[in-house]
């Protein structure tokens, strides 16, 4: 697969679908660190999800706000006044806790008019993690599926408990932040 010149721009276009019919991007994460090996692979992977929050927010910013409202109801005004009063470091808790499908905060971001400079860099830092730990657990397949190597509990274990801590902390500053007034 990796030497087919259409491969790598394919894998990051095969990105944007998923965010609709909200196939679970780990599966493309896994697949393009198997053919293209760990760093590529995650390369390829966070220029994948860059691309497709960036289509999904700019979704958002043409749909009208009220339609965006009528659908997302009262989390609307909330993430709105979330993503204003704290931007980035909103839009970075929104991404590394998956407390709302990938298009849910993309849209809501666009329509809610974030700024795409923050939007994107807080989507690419937030999204980091779980690639990143998707890139580890996809090469230690790899190379048992190679032969070259046992698994690594230990990376293993210790890539998915940093992951759990860093969610479950931007998950608790989401809820006081997010809280009805």
């Amino acid at each position: 697969m990796r030497e087919h010149p259409a491969s790598a721009p394919l894998l990051v276009l095969a990105y944007v679908p998923t965010a609709f019919i909200m196939l679970p991007r780990p599966v493309l994460t896994l697949i393009g660190v198997i053919a293209f090996g760990p760093w590529v692979g995650f390369a390829y992977a966070m220029a994948g999800v860059l691309l497709s929050a960036l289509v999904t927010y700019y979704l958002g910013r043409f749909v009208r706000p009220e339609r965006v409202k009528r659908i997302a109801g009262d989390h609307f005004d909330r993430v709105r006044q979330l993503l204003a009063d704290h931007g980035f470091a909103a839009m970075f808790a929104i991404r590394i806790a998956p407390l709302a499908p990938f298009i849910v905060g993309s849209v809501l971001a666009g329509a809610a008019r974030s700024n795409v400079f923050e939007y994107s860099a807080a989507t690419v830092l937030g999204m980091a993690p779980g690639l990143l730990a998707t890139s580890v657990f996809g090469s230690e397949i790899s190379s048992a599926l190679e032969g070259h190597s046992d698994l690594n509990y230990g990376i293993l274990a210790a890539a998915v408990v940093v992951l759990a801590v860093v969610a479950l902390l931007a998950a608790r500053w989401l809820k006081n932040n997010t809280a009805p007034a």
